[in-house]
């Protein structure tokens, strides 16, 4: 009986053990290089087990992982546990992630962070840049996929213009999808002269605004020429934004509107409002208006919302806003019109130079007078950008674990140099402030040093983390030799006379 009872609780351990294995490789200091070389294609996370962004991807990683499972490994490394690893490859925020090929890092990986964005990224990495359909069957297969394709027709697939489409297909294999075929009925139909480049949208975004297929038109095919028709093309006139299309339909004048989007449970209601917005986008475009257009879920981008001030609103109607690439951020405050006339204002007022830029800040604090100065967005221009003086500013994150490891040092090295009217030791949540531009912040914590006179190219602190290292950079880099406080002059006099 004993025995059989050993024997269970050793089954319901394997099984147990079984259901929390993870796919994912746990690589250290000590195996990384060894390991990596087994894999002709790896996706590697750089993380730390503090930062929230790392706890986020975690379960996305984690399913990514498992549906790749006998086409393409992925792996994890503590740098908390191995910082010889993450040094060596450049690691300096989370969540790094990189491609490593037979051993060798092939690249940053910057396609989406979600488990279907992952898997597509990587089997595009895996396989080849573009696919070969064989059959009519295989082309409906293809272009029924919610992202857009880009199809080659080609009579003869060892010809020129094929080489050329091959090329651009291998530049852009991570972000968009490639095929190309030479059957007969598929040319009769979209290539009759047997040669040409043909883009298709999804299907759930047809729309009278745009046709759903557009050509290749720019004569005879060259790689670039190819490579801008796609980027001309691809999304047009109002794509739905997404977590896995994101990060090629932002980086530029854009404007969203937020709202109920969901092709899969609603589409009629999805396009109803996304009518409504390319109408409007229509009329600026027409008029050469340069402007981008997008719509997305209010659910997926609720982290956009807040940095708008627009996370209360949960309304049917379509909230809007618009952020630029230099930062600024302009929000539509009348209600959304079923005609778009109100939509069709705000674009307006924008292309006038009429609306008044929105700022995410929390309260200038009432009393700021301890040696850390605190910054926020609406008191950033007096204080750190103010001309007389040599500011040190720290973006932190209230989560980040080396921020508070920093924080009692940083305190000390303001208390330091408090004698000093000429230099400002300042630090800013830059999850609860938006963060002006030239700073650019990316991890936490970052820390920048604004010299006096010379505001518009503050340098960023690359240095040590410990006091002596944080005076060593202001004797260099002040403006007005540095004045720190006086009992630290005396305790090195007596250290230099003993």
């Amino acid at each position: 009986m004993a025995y059989q009872t050993q024997l269970l609780c050793t089954l319901l351990l394997l099984a147990v053990s079984s259901a929390f294995a993870s796919d994912v490789l746990d690589l250290t200091d000590d195996d990384f290089e060894s390991v990596t070389k087994q894999y002709s294609l790896l996706l590697v996370e750089f993380f730390a087990p503090w930062c929230g962004h790392c706890k986020r991807l975690a379960p996305e990683y984690e399913s990514a992982a498992t549906r790749l499972k006998g086409t393409v490994s992925l792996a994890k490394v503590d740098c908390t546990a191995n910082s010889n690893t993450c040094t060596k490859y450049g690691v300096s925020g989370y969540p790094t992630l990189k491609i490593f090929r037979d051993g060798e890092e092939s690249g940053a990986y910057d396609g989406p962070r979600t488990a279907d964005g992952i898997v597509s990224q990587l089997k595009k990495q895996a396989g080849p840049a573009s696919v070969t359909l064989r059959s009519v069957e295989e082309f409906n297969q293809f272009i029924s996929d919610k992202d857009p394709s880009v199809i080659g027709f080609f009579r003869d697939l060892y010809g020129p213009a094929h080489t050329e489409f091959l090329k651009a297909a291998d530049s852009f294999r991570e972000k968009y999808r490639f095929a190309h075929t030479s059957e007969a009925s598929l040319l009769q139909k979209y290539e009759p002269d047997g040669e040409g480049i043909t883009l298709f949208r999804p299907s759930h975004l047809t729309n009278k605004f745009e046709e759903s297929t557009v050509s290749y038109s720019d004569g005879k095919m060259s790689n670039n020429k190819i490579k801008s028709f796609i980027q001309e093309n691809i999304f047009g006139i109002c794509p739905h934004l997404t977590e896995d299309n994101k990060d090629l339909i932002q980086g530029k004048d854009l404007l969203v509107a937020y709202y109920d989007v969901d092709y899969e449970k609603n589409a009629k209601g999805s396009n109803y409002w996304r009518n409504r917005v390319m109408m409007v986008a229509k009329k600026f475009i027409d008029a050469g208006q340069k402007l981008n257009f997008a719509v997305t879920s209010r659910k997926t981008f609720g982290h956009e919302l807040s940095d708008f001030g627009l996370d209360g609103n949960t309304g049917e109607l379509p909230v809007v806003a618009i952020r630029t690439t230099n930062g600024e951020k302009f929000v539509m405050q009348e209600e959304f019109s079923r005609d778009g006339k109100a939509l069709e204002r705000f674009v307006q007022s924008y292309f006038d130079k009429e609306l008044k830029r929105y700022l995410k800040s929390e309260p200038i604090p009432e009393n700021n007078d301890g040696p850390v100065k605190v910054i926020v967005a609406e008191n950033f221009e007096d204080i750190v950008n103010d001309e007389s003086k040599d500011v040190l500013i720290e973006f932190y994150a209230p989560w980040c674990g080396h921020c508070k490891n920093l924080e009692p040092k940083y305190k000390e090295l303001a208390e330091k140099v408090a004698s000093d009217t000429n230099i400002v030791i300042a630090k800013m949540d830059a999850t609860a402030n938006d963060v002006p531009s030239p700073y650019e912040v990316r991890g936490f914590p970052t820390i920048y040093f604004a010299p006096a006179g010379s505001k518009k190219d503050p340098k960023k602190y690359e240095g040590g983390r410990e006091i002596s290292d944080f005076i060593s950079y202001l004797k260099k880099e002040s403006t007005v030799p540095l004045n720190i406080k006086e009992e630290e002059k005396s305790k090195k006099k007596r250290k230099q006379e003993l």
